[in-house]
């Protein structure tokens, strides 16, 4: 691995953390191979968190163990007093069967690290390696969260329900990008990816014989004309440069061919950025739900329930981060565009400054996607994010 340092001595603070690096990076690849092989999905990452555990503790870190259900707690104290910084991992795998074929893919049927927790939890446990050995310096402590249940958005609630943002004063996460070279980052300012809203709606309407329409009232025509309208309010409701997606991904009504059902069932989600687009958005749902039903002549009942909100990077911590890659690794971080996918990360981000950084994982000649069967990172990016995130943290509690 190439890496831009310096050789004026142990004093050095780019030197020393790249040494430290290189002499870590083929355990912690092997360690995420470990977890690669035995993937967990939300709350039953038992085999997952016992390995990070024990990892903490070869590696002197004192921890705790069930914070969140089967989240991990490591502590790094520095020397001199200072603020609290957060660096959290997530570890949870998807309910989806590996096909890539390597020697370490998954044992597990239909479980798949296939959104590279495994690399976050692997890199973190590096970069507590390398925080551990510079604790003497740093004027502030580190905690290290290891968090379960990401997909499922509910492990952050559960860690912070048990207390782990008390006394925290800044958040720093990572999620690998095979869309970014291995060795470059990806910085994005402001709302980093989408709030996730869900929603259910039971349209209901008169049972009766698909040959007598008339005597019925069809609840699966409404769902259709209501399912058309609910795209007006990205188009209409919400601001132009707002981001806002609805998605209508489930729908079902009857199971027979020729009886006109009493009711139609559609499930979807909305993802917005701003927080006046997931306003709007709400406020339009409602409204066309009303309106549909007294268009009809039918019932129309929405449940609308308010999931994760966005990741909001702060821009201090943004600009302090791009400064500690800079120093170590040179111009190897840039721009890159929001994402509209969901992060629990966002509930720590709520509480203090943040910052989630995205780090490069493409192998070269490949055009992998997470939440692929196939997906094959790179697994130099767990060194690459390691330098970036624990100079980072040196900088912060310097």
């Amino acid at each position: 691995m190439a890496e831009k340092v310096s050789h004026s001595g142990v004093n050095d603070v780019a030197s020393l953390i790249a040494a430290i690096v290189n002499e870590n990076e083929a355990r912690f690849v092997d360690v995420r191979r470990r977890i690669h092989e035995y993937p967990e999905i939300a709350f039953e990452e038992v085999r997952t968190a016992a390995l990070v555990a024990d990892t903490l503790a070869s590696l002197g870190i004192d921890h705790q163990t069930g914070v969140g259900r089967t989240g991990v707690v490591g502590h790094i104290r520095g020397k001199r007093p200072g603020p609290t910084l957060l660096i959290r991992a997530d570890m949870d795998a998807l309910p989806m069967q590996e096909e890539t074929g390597l020697a370490y893919a998954s044992k597990v049927p239909n479980r798949m690290h296939a959104c590279g927790h495994d690399l976050h939890t692997a890199t973190v446990l590096a970069v507590g390696a390398v925080l551990k050995r510079l604790e003497d310096r740093l004027a502030g402590d580190v905690r290290l969260i290891f968090q379960p249940a990401e997909e499922a958005i509910g492990g952050a609630r559960e860690m912070i329900a048990d207390g782990v943002m008390e006394g925290v004063d800044m958040a720093l996460s990572l999620h690998n990008r095979p869309e970014i070279p291995v060795g470059q980052f990806g910085i994005v300012h402001g709302y980093a990816n989408a709030a996730v809203d869900s929603f259910d709606i039971t349209v209901q309407g008169k049972g009766g014989h698909a040959a007598r329409p008339y005597a019925a009232v069809d609840p699966i025509v409404i769902a259709a004309q209501l399912i058309g309208q609910l795209q007006t309010i990205v188009s209409r409701d919400v601001r132009a440069l707002d981001a806002c997606v609805v998605t209508v991904g489930s729908i079902h009504a009857g199971e027979a061919r020729n009886i006109i059902p009493e009711r139609c069932e559609l499930k979807g989600t909305v993802r917005s950025r701003q927080p006046e687009a997931r306003d709007a958005a709400e406020v339009g749902l409602r409204r066309l739900c009303e309106g549909v039903g007294l268009s009809f002549r039918a019932g129309c009942e929405l449940t609308y329930r308010r999931g994760t909100p966005p990741i909001f990077n702060d821009a201090g911590m943004l600009q302090r981060t791009v400064n500690a890659i800079r120093a170590q690794l040179g111009d190897v971080a840039f721009d890159y565009e929001p994402s509209m996918g969901g992060e629990d990360f966002a509930l720590f981000a709520e509480i203090v400054p943040s910052f989630r950084l995205l780090v490069g994982s493409s192998q070269p000649g490949r055009s992998d996607k997470v939440h692929n069967p196939h997906y094959q990172p790179d697994e130099r990016s767990i060194a690459f994010g390691t330098l970036a995130l624990a100079r980072t943290a040196a900088d912060l509690l310097s």
